[in-house]
C-alpha cells in the first residue's frame, strides 16, 4: 500500500445497488442470510472439519480452474468466459423449464390423484466462501460511501441478522455461491457432487410424465402460463450484466479494467471539482511539487527554460523590481540586489522552494552584510574597529512579486518560442530572411511588444503563412482551409502587384521611419524620385489592371499600404507607447444618461467633468481610474485617452519622414508622406488608447489588490487578546455578548462563554440587564445578578462585545458601569502572586468575521440549536482567542470582507490571490501543531496555507496520518518509514518545504521526541542546532558521542533543556561560525544561526503583534455603517423625530445615531412652539451641525435658511483639470428642465419615506432585507407616490400609488389606489396588505423545495441534469424573473428527451 492508494480515484460497485430478498406475502424486505453462527460470511459447520483432509493435489486442482495464470493468453481467457456464459444460460433454461412449487400446487388442485415428488434434502458440501452480498459489505466501498467511516460499515454488518426459509429450493439458491465443487485428479467435476450442488432441472417430457397430464391439459397450461420464452429478452440482458460483473471481478482482463466504475461516472464534474476529487486533483496530490507551484505553472508545465533564458529572466525581473526599490536602497547595492533576485529565482525554479521557506531558511541570500569601519571611541580603546552592517534587499511581499513575474516571463517565453518556431518553419519551406523580425523578436521584453512583433509578422508574411497553413490543413483535413480576411488579402494583392513599386518610391521604409522616430542608430534619410507622385502613378510599369487601372487608384493603394506598414511597425508602436505613457492624458465626458444620474452626491461626481488628467498620476490614485472604468461600463461616462501635445508630436514625426530637398517634386512627395503619416497616426492613436486603457486598468487593479493584501496582513498580524498577567500568545477565556441590531433594553442580549480550548460551555440571553439607581430607589435588573454569577463561576479573562447598531455603544457603557459597581475582576495569573486580580476588561471586537459566520452553514453544523445572534457571539469570542484562525476558517469567503474602498472594482480572483499570499506568510510565521490539526478542524484550516501544501495535499496529509495511527512523534515520519510500515504523507521535496512549519510538542518522557521538532529550525539545520547546544554545554567530542550513543541524536539538545541551560547559547560567537560555514561549505547561515539560537531558548515564540483594539473611527463605522465621507457635519440627512419638547427636539438618523435640535435651530420664528411645527415619528430633512464619532451623538438644525445652503465639497484640483464651463452649462440645463416641470421636492410624514429617485431607492435597499420598502416621490405628479420594495437581491419592484382626496398640493391623500383596483385608507394599510402580502408570497415561493436560486438558464440546466439522471421522470422547478419583478418562471421538462418549457407566473 502506498500514499497513492489513498487517493480517491475509482468508485467500486456498492452492495446497496443489489436487490434485496423480500417476502412475497407481506412484501417486507428480508435480511440476507449472514450465516448460522457468525458474521462476515463465516459459518460454523461440521463440514469445515473436512478441510484438514484435503490433500494438496485437490487444492492444486482447484487453483488450476480458479486462478488465472499470468501467462494465460487473452484468447484462452475469452474462450473460458464464453463457456461460463453458455453453462449459466443452459442451467437457467433447464431450471425455468421445470415447474415451481406454485405450479405443482395448481396441478394438484386440478388432479387430486397427482402426487408431488418429495425433494430430497440437499447434501451440502463444505463452504468455500461467504455469500456474495456478505463479501460486498466487507470488501466493497461504493461511491456513496466514500465519506463514511470504517466503523459505520462495521456496525452495518454487525446489525444484520440471518433470515431462515424452509423452502428447500430457495435454500439451495441462497447457498449456491457457497458450495465448493469437488474435483477428481484430472480437475473434472464429480457428477454426483454436481447433482447435489445444484437442483436438477426437468425436461418437458419429464414434467408431463410427472404431472400425468395429456396434451390437451398441457396446451391449456401453456395458454395460462406461457411457454417460458416470453422473457428471453430479460434473460439476455441479465447475461450481459453478469458477463460485465464477471469481467470486473477479473482484474487481469484489460476490458474489465477499462470498464471499472469511477467517481466521474457517478458524480457530476462540478461536484468532483468542488470536493477536489477530479483526476487533475489526484495528480496534484501525487506529484512531489508544492501545490501552489503546480496550479500556477499549469499553463507552462511543458515549458523548459534554457540556461540563457534563465539568466535573461533574472535580469528581466530585477529591472522591474529595482524601479520600485531604488528609492529605498542605495544605488551601490544594485548589483547585490540583482544577485539576490537571481538566487531567489534559482530557489523557486530549480529547488522548487516556496516563498515562506526562502524567507525563513534562505534569508542570508536576501540580506547584504558587510563590515564597515567604526568611529574610534577614545573612552574605549579596546573596542572593535569594525562592525557588521546588514541591509535587507528583498521583503517577503517582493518574493511573491518575483514568483508572479516568473509566471509572466514564462508566458513571454512561450509566446516568443511559438513565433520563433513558426518563423523557422517558414524558412524551411522557403528560404528567406526577415531582418526586422530577427531584430525585434529577442528585443521584445513585454507581452505588448511581443504582440506587436506578431502582428507585424502575420501582416508581412500573410501569404507564406497561408501556404503553410494550407499545407498543414491539406494533410490534416483533406485540403479544407479557411479563407484569409478581406483586408489582409487586399494588402497582399498590393504587395504582389507592380503597385508596390510606388510604395518604394516614397523613399523611406516604415522601419527606417520608425527608427528615426525612435532615435536609435543612424538616421535614415528620405530620397525623392525624379517624377511627381501622380505622374509616377500613371506610368505603365506601376499600374496593374484591372484592379489598379488608373494612377489615382495606384497612388491611393500605395499610400494605404505604407500607412498600414507604419501602423504595424513594432518600432513605431514602441514610439507611440512610450509617448502615451509619458505625455498621455485622460479626459472624462459624461453621457446623456450620466447627466441625469450623476448629481453632486453621486460617488462618480469626482470625475464627471475631469479633464487633462496625466496617465502617470493614476498610479497613485488607482481607485479613481477603476471607478471611471466602472462608470463607463454603466454607460454614464466616456473615457478618452489622447496625447497632451499631439500637434507638436506630429510635427516631429513629419520631420522624420520628409525629405530635406527643396523642389516642387520634393514638396509634392512630402505632402503625400504627411497624408500617409496622418492615416497611420489615426489608427495608431485609436489602438494605443485602447491598449493603454487596458494596461492601466490592470496596473490599477494590481495596486488595489496589493493594498488589500497590506490591510489584510495588518488584520491577521494579531496575537490572541492578552489580558493583564497572561503571556503573549496565551488563549484567553472569553464571555462574549451582543445585542445585534436590537434596540438597547427592549430586546434580548445574547451571550456565550467560550473556554480556552474554543468550546462553548454555556450560553443564554439577558432580557433584564440594566443597572439601577439607588438614589431614585430603582433596583438592578434581574439579569445583573445572573451576569455577576456567570463571571464569578466561569472567571473569564475578558468580556467581548460588538453589534451592528448604535445602541451597542449604550450596552458597552452599561457593562462598564456593572463591572465597576459590582467590582467584577479577572485572575492575573501572576506566578509570584497567584491570588492577584484586576478589573475585568471589556473589549469592543471587530465583527466582520462574526457577521459572515452567524448564518453560515459552518455555524449551523457546529451549533445546530443556536440562534444566529448566539453564533455571532461565538465568533466574537473566537476572534478574541485567535483572529488568524477565524480568518483562515473563512476560506474563499474572506473576499466578502472589505479591505479597501476600491475593492469592489477589482476581480475577486485577483483579490483572493493576494489575500491568500498574506495568509500563507502569516500562518508559516505562526506554525501549525500537526497533531492538533489532526483532531481539531479549526487548526486543520491552517494546513492548506502551509508552505508546500495546499487544499489537496492538506487533505492527503491528514488522511495518511490517520492511517498511520492518528499522530506522529517526529517530523521525519511525514515522509514515511517502510520498515515500520508507515505511509508517506508527503514527498521529499514537499517535506523540505513544509517540515519546519509543522511542529510537534516536545515530550520529555517520550524517547523519540526531539526538541528541535518543536521549533522553527529546519531539519536540514538540526546538526547546527545540536552543535550549538554542545558548544553551549562545553561538551567535548567524547561527551557528545557518549550522550548520543545512549540517548539518540537529539540527546544533546534534550540535555540542554533538561538542565535549563538554554541561556548559555547567548554566549556563543556566531560570526566566526558563520564565516567558517561559508568558507568551508559555501553556505550562508548567519541569519539561520541567529534563528536557531532564538528557537533553542523559546521554541515557536509568538512573533505576531499584540491584539489590535479598534479605533474610534472603526467603531463608528462598525456600529453605524457610515464613514467619514458618507456622514459628516454639514450634510443634509433625513431624521425621524422621537420626542418634541417645549424648547428641544430629540431625533434619530437612519444609521441609529441620536441627537437633539436646540431651540435656536428649530425655526427662525422663535414665537412658534416646536409642537406646532413638528410631531413625533415625523421624518424631516435636517442639517448635521455637530457629530461626535466616539459617543455617537449628533446635533441638528431644522432652520429653512440652513437647509437651503448646499453642502460644498472641497476639491483639490489644478487649473485645467475640471471643465467648469460644461459643469455650469449642465446645471443650467437641468435647472431649466426642473423649472419647466414645476416639480418641488416633496416630504411625506411617514418613517419609510425617503426623498429618493428610483436609482437611489435601489441603492438604499441594496443592503436591506428582502421585503423592505421605501416610499418616495413619484415622477408622475404631485398626486402620485412611488413605492419601491426589494423582491430579491438586485431585483426591485416600483409601484405607482395614486393619492385620492388630496386637500392641497403638499398634503397627503385620504386614500391610496394601487394598480387601478386596490384602494387603501392609509400608507400603513397599503404596506401591510399589499406590499408585505406580496413579499410573503415571494418568501413562500423562494422557500419551496422546487425553487431554484439561479437564473432561468441555470434552472433549465438543472432540469436537464435531473432528467439525464432520471430519464423516465418528469420534473418542474421555478425561478425568479429578474426583468419583471414579482414574476416567476415556471419551467417543466417531461423526460430526458422532451423539450424544455417555461411560462411566466405572477
Amino acid at each position: 500500500m502506498s500514499a497513492r492508494d489513498l487517493i480517491s480515484g475509482e468508485a467500486e460497485l456498492d452492495s446497496q445497488e443489489e436487490d434485496e430478498p423480500f417476502d412475497e406475502e407481506t412484501g417486507e424486505v428480508k435480511q440476507k442470510n449472514r450465516g448460522a453462527n457468525g458474521t462476515n460470511g463465516h459459518f460454523d459447520d461440521s463440514s469445515e472439519e473436512e478441510d484438514d483432509d484435503d490433500d494438496e493435489e485437490a487444492a492444486a486442482a482447484i487453483r488450476k480452474d480458479f486462478i488465472v495464470e499470468d501467462d494465460e493468453e487473452p484468447e484462452e481467457r475469452e474462450r473460458r468466459r464464453r463457456e461460463r456464459k453458455k453453462r449459466r444460460r443452459e442451467e437457467r433454461e433447464e431450471e425455468e423449464a421445470g415447474l415451481d412449487e406454485e405450479d405443482l400446487d395448481l396441478i394438484g388442485e386440478a388432479n387430486p390423484d397427482f402426487e408431488r415428488r418429495v425433494p430430497s434434502e440437499p447434501k451440502l458440501k463444505r463452504l468455500k466462501r461467504g455469500h456474495k452480498e456478505d463479501r460486498d459489505v466487507q470488501r466493497r466501498r461504493g461511491v456513496d460511501d466514500i465519506f463514511d467511516s470504517d466503523e459505520e460499515g462495521e456496525d452495518d454488518v454487525r446489525n444484520q441478522r440471518p433470515s431462515h426459509r424452509a423452502d428447500a429450493r430457495n435454500l439451495q439458491d441462497e447457498f449456491a455461491d457457497f458450495i465448493e465443487e469437488d474435483y477428481d485428479e484430472d480437475g473434472v467435476v464429480d457428477d454426483d457432487d454436481a447433482d447435489v450442488a445444484r437442483p436438477v432441472g426437468r425436461t418437458y417430457n419429464e414434467i408431463r410424465e410427472a404431472a400425468g397430464l395429456d396434451e390437451a391439459a398441457l396446451e391449456d397450461m401453456r395458454e395460462a402460463f406461457g411457454d417460458g420464452n416470453d422473457y428471453d429478452w430479460a434473460l439476455d440482458l441479465q447475461d450481459r450484466e453478469e458477463d460485465g460483473e464477471q469481467r470486473l471481478m477479473d482484474s487481469e482482463d484489460p476490458e474489465a479494467l477499462a470498464k471499472q466504475l469511477e467517481l466521474k461516472d457517478v458524480f457530476e464534474p462540478s461536484q468532483l471539482a468542488e470536493r477536489l476529487l477530479t483526476d487533475a486533483d489526484n495528480d496534484i496530490r501525487a506529484a512531489d511539487v508544492p501545490e501552489r507551484f503546480q496550479l500556477a505553472r499549469k499553463p507552462f508545465k511543458d515549458l523548459v527554460l534554457t540556461a540563457e533564458q534563465f539568466k535573461e529572466e533574472s535580469v528581466w525581473i530585477s529591472i522591474r523590481i529595482w524601479d520600485q526599490k531604488k528609492k529605498k536602497l542605495d544605488p551601490d547595492l544594485k548589483d547585490h540586489f540583482r544577485k539576490a533576485v537571481a538566487k531567489v529565482l534559482e530557489f523557486m525554479v530549480v529547488d522548487e522552494y516556496e516563498v515562506p521557506f526562502i524567507f525563513q531558511h534562505r534569508k542570508d541570500y536576501i540580506i547584504h552584510s558587510e563590515r564597515v569601519a567604526r568611529t574610534p571611541d577614545s573612552t574605549n580603546p579596546g573596542a572593535p574597529t569594525e562592525e557588521m552592517v546588514a541591509v535587507k534587499l528583498l521583503e517577503q511581499s517582493e518574493l511573491w512579486k518575483i514568483f508572479d513575474l516568473d509566471l509572466k516571463f514564462r508566458a513571454l517565453i512561450e509566446k516568443r518560442n511559438a513565433l520563433s518556431d513558426t518563423y523557422q518553419k517558414l524558412q524551411d519551406a522557403a528560404e528567406f530572411r526577415d531582418e526586422i523580425f530577427e531584430e525585434m523578436l529577442p528585443a521584445a521584453d513585454t507581452i505588448e511588444e511581443l504582440q506587436d512583433v506578431q502582428d507585424y509578422f502575420h501582416f508581412q508574411h500573410a501569404s507564406r503563412l497561408a501556404d503553410l497553413a494550407a499545407l498543414n490543413a491539406s494533410s490534416a483535413t483533406n485540403g479544407t482551409q479557411r479563407r484569409p480576411g478581406s483586408s489582409r488579402a487586399l494588402f497582399e494583392r498590393i504587395r504582389s502587384s507592380s503597385v508596390y513599386g510606388l510604395v518604394r518610391a516614397f523613399g523611406i521604409t516604415a522601419d527606417a521611419f520608425a527608427q528615426n522616430a525612435l532615435k536609435e542608430g543612424r538616421r535614415q534619410y528620405t530620397e525623392d524620385p525624379l517624377d511627381r507622385p501622380d505622374d509616377l502613378a500613371d506610368k505603365d510599369h506601376i499600374m496593374d489592371p484591372p484592379d489598379y487601372s488608373s494612377g489615382a487608384q495606384c497612388l491611393k493603394a500605395a499610400k494605404a499600404m505604407l500607412a498600414e506598414e507604419i501602423f504595424l511597425s513594432p518600432k513605431m508602436r514602441k514610439v507611440m507607447r512610450r509617448e502615451y505613457y509619458m505625455d498621455g492624458v485622460i479626459d472624462c465626458f459624461r453621457t446623456d444618461k450620466g447627466l441625469r444620474r450623476i448629481d453632486e452626491n453621486h460617488p462618480y461626481y469626482d470625475f464627471k467633468y475631469l479633464r487633462n488628467q496625466p496617465i502617470k498620476e493614476f498610479g497613485a490614485r488607482p481607485d479613481l481610474f477603476l471607478k471611471m472604468i466602472r462608470a463607463e461600463e454603466e454607460g454614464l461616462v466616456e473615457i478618452k485617452i489622447r496625447l497632451e501635445n499631439a500637434e507638436s508630436f506630429k510635427k516631429k514625426l513629419y520631420s522624420e519622414i520628409e525629405s530635406d530637398n527643396f523642389s516642387e517634386i520634393a514638396d509634392a512627395w512630402n505632402r503625400e508622406r504627411r497624408e500617409v503619416l496622418d492615416m497611420a497616426l489615426l489608427k495608431l492613436n485609436k489602438t494605443m488608447a485602447r491598449l493603454v486603457k487596458e494596461n492601466l486598468k490592470t496596473v490599477c487593479e494590481d495596486e488595489v489588490a496589493m493594498r488589500c493584501r497590506e490591510e489584510f496582513s495588518r488584520r491577521i498580524d494579531q496575537a490572541p487578546y492578552k489580558p493583564k498577567g497572561l503571556q503573549l500568545g496565551t488563549t484567553p477565556k472569553v464571555l462574549a455578548m451582543s445585542n445585534g441590531a436590537n434596540a438597547f433594553m427592549r430586546e434580548a442580549i445574547c451571550w456565550v462563554y467560550v473556554d480556552e480550548d474554543g468550546r462553548v460551555l454555556e450560553n443564554g440571553k439577558f432580557t433584564d440587564l440594566f443597572i439601577g439607581d439607588p438614589d431614585r430607589g430603582q433596583s438592578d435588573g434581574a439579569d445583573v445578578a445572573r451576569l455577576v454569577e456567570i463571571v464569578q463561576l466561569r472567571q473569564p479573562d475578558v468580556i467581548g462585545l460588538s453589534g451592528w447598531s448604535a445602541d451597542t455603544r449604550k450596552l458597552f457603557k452599561m457593562l462598564e458601569e456593572i463591572v465597576e459597581r459590582k467590582d467584577l475582576r479577572a485572575q492575573m495569573n501572576d506566578p509570584d502572586d497567584p491570588g492577584r486580580t484586576d478589573r475585568l476588561e471589556i473589549v469592543i471586537v471587530n465583527d466582520e468575521v462574526a457577521r459572515l459566520y452567524q448564518t453560515s452553514p459552518r455555524a449551523i453544523m457546529e451549533h445546530p440549536g443556536f440562534a444566529p445572534l448566539t453564533n455571532y457571539c461565538v465568533a466574537l469570542a473566537r476572534y478574541l482567542q485567535s483572529p488568524l484562525k477565524e480568518y483562515a476558517a473563512l476560506s474563499k469567503d474572506v473576499i466578502s470582507i472589505n479591505m479597501d474602498p476600491a475593492q469592489s472594482y477589482v476581480p475577486q480572483e485577483k483579490i483572493f490571490k493576494q489575500l491568500e499570499t498574506a495568509m500563507v506568510d502569516m500562518i508559516n510565521i505562526v506554525g501549525v501543531s500537526i497533531n492538533d490539526a489532526v483532531v481539531d478542524s479549526y487548526t486543520a484550516n491552517f494546513l492548506p496555507y502551509v508552505c508546500g501544501l495546499g487544499p489537496r495535499k492538506a487533505q492527503q496529509l491528514l488522511k495518511v496520518i490517520n492511517v498511520n495511527g492518528g499522530a506522529i512523534t517526529t517530523r521525519a515520519e511525514l515522509v514515511g518509514d517502510p520498515d515500520q510500515q508507515r505511509l508517506g504523507a508527503v514527498g521529499p521535496r514537499v517535506w523540505s518545504n513544509c517540515s519546519s512549519f509543522l511542529y510537534i510538542e516536545f515530550d520529555p518522557v517520550e524517547q523519540d521526541s526531539d526538541y528541535l521538532d518543536n521549533t522553527r529550525v529546519h531539519p536540514e539545520d538540526y546538526d547546527l542546532g545540536r552543535k550549538m547546544a554542545a558548544d553551549a554545554l562545553e561538551l567535548d567530542e567524547e561527551d557528545i558521542e557518549a550522550e548520543t550513543s545512549e540517548n539518540g541524536s537529539g540527546a544533546i539538545v534534550r540535555k540542554l533543556v533538561r538542565d535549563d541551560q538554554q541561556d548559555k547559547v547567548n554566549d556563543l560567537i556566531l560570526e566566526e561560525y558563520a564565516e567558517q560555514l561559508e568558507k568551508n561549505f559555501n553556505q550562508k547561515k548567519r541569519a539561520t544561526l541567529e534563528n536557531i539560537r532564538a528557537e533553542l531558548q523559546t521554541p515557536y515564540e509568538e512573533l505576531r503583534s499584540h491584539f489590535a483594539l479598534l479605533s474610534s473611527e472603526e467603531i463608528f463605522t462598525m456600529f453605524t455603517g457610515e464613514t467619514r465621507d458618507s456622514l459628516h457635519e454639514g450634510m443634509v440627512v433625513p431624521i425621524s423625530i422621537k420626542k418634541v419638547g417645549e424648547d428641544y427636539i430629540e431625533a434619530r438618523m437612519d444609521c441609529g445615531i441620536e441627537g437633539t435640535v436646540a431651540a435656536i435651530e428649530i425655526s427662525s420664528r422663535p414665537e412658534v412652539s416646536p409642537r406646532q411645527l413638528f410631531q413625533q415619528f415625523q421624518t424631516v430633512q435636517a442639517k448635521i451641525t455637530y457629530l461626535n464619532r466616539k459617543t455617537l451623538a449628533a446635533g441638528f438644525s431644522l432652520r429653512e435658511e440652513e437647509l437651503r445652503i448646499p453642502e460644498r465639497k472641497d476639491y483639490d484640483r489644478l487649473p485645467g483639470e475640471w471643465d467648469d464651463n460644461q459643469e455650469r452649462t449642465d446645471k443650467e440645463s437641468m435647472k431649466e428642465k426642473n423649472d419647466v416641470s414645476g416639480r418641488t421636492q416633496r416630504v411625506v410624514k411617514h418613517p419609510l419615506f425617503r426623498p429618493f429617485n428610483h436609482a437611489q431607492a435601489q441603492e438604499f435597499l441594496g443592503s436591506q432585507a428582502r421585503g423592505d420598502v421605501v416610499i418616495r416621490p413619484s415622477s408622475k405628479g404631485e398626486d402620485h407616490l412611488a413605492v419601491t420594495w426589494k423582491v430579491s437581491d438586485n431585483i426591485y419592484q416600483h409601484i405607482d400609488v395614486l393619492e385620492l382626496g388630496k386637500s392641497g398640493q403638499f398634503s397627503s391623500g385620504g386614500a391610496y389606489k394601487v394598480g387601478g383596483k386596490y384602494t387603501y385608507t392609509d400608507l400603513d394599510e397599503m404596506i401591510v396588505n399589499h406590499v408585505k402580502a406580496m413579499a410573503k408570497k415571494v418568501d413562500e415561493m423562494m422557500m419551496f423545495e422546487k425553487y431554484q436560486s439561479g437564473s432561468k438558464a441555470d434552472t433549465e440546466r438543472w432540469l436537464s441534469t435531473y432528467t439525464e439522471a432520471n430519464p423516465k421522470r418528469s420534473v418542474y422547478a421555478f425561478c425568479i424573473d429578474p426583468k419583471h419583478p414579482g414574476y416567476f418562471f415556471l419551467c417543466f421538462k417531461a423526460g430526458q428527451h422532451a423539450q424544455l418549457q417555461s411560462w411566466p407566473v405572477k
